[in-house]
């Protein structure tokens, strides 16, 4: 008997076509979701170093340093920098950012037994308007007095952004830390307390836009970022001598000499 011929059996080509695009697509599909994915999670490991990481009570010791700078922002912190300096922490102290209606002897009336270090070693900051412009007038009051090492008085929540600013304005200068604890938030609670979430993440995502910034410019004085960042300039542009209160009282005077 004659056996037939069966034919072999071929795979259709277009199917074979379809299955050899599929692996490609499969891994670009698990790579878009995999990096949006690992940068939340990378942003989220790093609030949570952030916020663990910040100190929850006033450092006991205290080493002394050239000088001290306060960044304002709140009534302790001044009243702690002025502290330190008193406790001989530092030979002299800049208050940064001072309100321009302020004035030593409005701190004097706040801070009485320090009238006599408000008059001959303290030095009031009225350019900065935000932690940039802090970092800028600082290095031009480091230069000016030819200071090795800082005190750093601000806030514990504030205090990361505030050294990282620093840190990038004036390189090579040591920076010794000293935050300020207040009840007013507790930032012990910063996985659950709202009171302390709200504060905490913004002030994160400030920190890392400090960061960042830094690795792209190389002086803040005259980064665009910083004004982008910041939503103006982190300097004003008044010139140092004609702001404070006492400036504005001598000008006013001298307009009513030349009037009369």
């Amino acid at each position: 008997m004659r056996q037939e011929r069966t034919a072999p059996l071929t795979r259709p080509a277009a199917p074979a076509r379809a299955d050899r695009g599929a692996g490609p697509r499969r891994a670009a599909l698990v790579l878009a979701l995999a990096l949006p994915l690992g940068l939340l999670a990378a942003v989220v490991l790093g609030y949570i170093r952030f916020a663990s990481a910040i100190v929850a009570h006033e450092p006991s010791a205290v080493p002394r340093t050239d000088a001290i700078v306060v960044v304002t922002g709140g009534s302790q912190r001044v009243g702690d920098a002025i502290g330190l300096l008193g406790a001989e922490r530092g030979s002299r102290l800049l208050i940064s950012g001072v309100n321009e209606k302020t004035g030593r002897e409005e701190l004097a009336k706040l801070n009485p037994s320090a009238r006599e270090l408000l008059g001959c070693c303290v030095d009031l900051d009225y350019r900065a308007r935000n932690t940039i412009g802090n970092a800028i007038e600082a290095r031009r009051w480091v230069r000016s007095h030819n200071f090795r090492s800082l005190l750093v008085v601000t806030s514990n929540y504030h205090m990361p952004r505030t050294i990282a600013e620093f840190a990038h304005a004036m390189p090579g200068l040591r920076l010794v830390p000293h935050p300020v604890v207040t009840d007013q938030i507790d930032t012990g609670g910063w996985w659950y307390r709202w009171s302390a979430i709200r504060v905490l993440v913004p002030e994160y995502a400030k920190y890392l836009a400090a960061r960042l910034r830094s690795l792209v410019e190389t002086d803040p004085e005259t980064s665009r970022l910083s004004v982008i960042i910041g939503g103006r300039k982190p300097v004003s542009s008044k010139p140092a001598e004609l702001m404070g209160p006492e400036q504005e009282r001598r000008s006013q005077a001298k307009s009513g000499h030349h009037d009369g």
